[in-house]
C-alpha cells in the first residue's frame, strides 16, 4: 500500500511527462472529507486536453468523491487541484464551473415539471463556444422528438442524455461524467458511447466514473484504478489486455 500511496501523489500520466502541455485537470495529494469522514487519502492524477480518462473501482472506492472534490462539492479538501493550470482548492463551485467544467452527477437532477427543452436551456453559460440547440438535437435525436415532454415523462435513458446535453450548451469543455451508463438499455448505452467519441473528436476533455468496464474500455485513453480513496494503478488502453487478472481482482470484471 505504501507503493500505491506514493504513486497516488505522483501521477504518471501524460500530464506529467517532460515537455507535456498544461493538463486540463491535475490533482496532487488530494484529500477530501464529508464531515469527519476522510474519503480521499492523497489522490493524484492528470488529464490532458482532449483525453478521455476513466476512474475505475468498486462502489465506495472514492471515484465520485474525486469528481465532487474537483467541483468543490465536498465538505473539506486539501492538496493541489488545478484546472487548466489554475489552482482551484480555495474557489467556490460556481467559480470553478466558470473555468469550463461541467459536472453530470449520477442522480441526473432533471426537473420533472419542466419540459425537456426547458431543462436543456436552464443552466447558464459558463464559457463561449457552447453547442447550439440544433447541434445538440443532431447528437441526441431522442431529445428533439421529446422536446415538449415533461422531464418526469422521459425514460431513464432520455433523462441521462438530457443531463449530459444541457452541459454541452453551457460552453464547458471539460466534462465530469458519473456513471452515465448505469442501469440503461444497451441501445442507449451505445448512443452514449457514440456521444463520447463525437465529443473527443470535437476536442472535449472527459473524466468519467464507470462501474461498467465494458462500456469504458473501448472509449478511454487511460484508466485510473481506485480503492479506498487511493489511486492504485494507471493503465493505458493498450495495457488493458495484459492486466485482465488484476482488473478482475479489483473490479470483478
Amino acid at each position: 500500500m505504501a507503493e500505491a500511496a506514493a504513486s497516488a501523489t505522483a501521477p504518471r500520466g501524460p500530464g506529467c511527462r517532460a515537455g507535456a502541455g498544461v493538463p486540463a485537470i491535475e490533482l496532487l495529494d488530494v484529500h477530501a472529507w464529508y464531515g469527519e469522514s476522510h474519503i480521499l487519502h492523497g489522490v493524484g492524477l492528470a488529464v490532458q486536453p482532449g483525453e478521455v480518462v476513466s476512474l475505475l473501482g468498486r462502489n465506495g472506492a472514492g471515484r465520485t468523491t474525486t469528481l465532487r472534490a474537483l467541483m468543490g462539492l465536498v465538505g473539506r479538501r486539501s492538496g493541489v487541484i488545478r484546472v487548466n493550470g489554475i489552482d482551484t482548492v480555495k474557489m467556490a463551485p460556481h467559480h470553478i464551473a466558470r473555468l469550463g467544467l461541467g459536472y453530470c452527477p449520477e442522480e441526473r437532477g432533471i426537473l420533472t415539471s419542466l419540459s425537456c427543452e426547458e431543462n436543456l436551456m436552464l443552466p447558464p453559460k459558463v464559457a463561449e463556444g457552447g453547442m447550439s440547440v440544433d447541434e445538440i438535437y443532431a447528437m441526441f435525436p431522442n431529445l428533439q422528438a421529446r422536446r415538449t415532454s415533461p422531464g418526469g415523462r422521459l425514460s431513464g435513458g432520455e433523462q441521462q442524455m438530457l443531463a449530459v446535453a444541457r452541459i454541452l450548451r453551457t460552453g464547458a469543455k471539460i466534462l465530469l461524467l458519473d456513471e452515465i451508463s448505469e442501469g440503461l438499455a444497451p441501445v442507449i448505452v451505445q448512443a452514449l458511447a457514440r456521444m463520447i467519441r463525437q465529443l473527443r473528436e470535437r476536442g472535449f476533455t472527459v473524466l468519467m466514473v464507470e462501474q461498467n468496464f465494458r462500456f469504458a474500455a473501448p472509449l478511454a485513453d487511460r484508466f485510473y484504478i481506485m480503492e479506498r480513496g487511493l489511486i492504485l494503478r494507471e493503465l493505458r488502453a493498450a495495457e488493458l489486455q495484459g492486466n485482465m487478472q488484476m482488473l478482475h481482482e479489483y473490479l470483478g470484471v
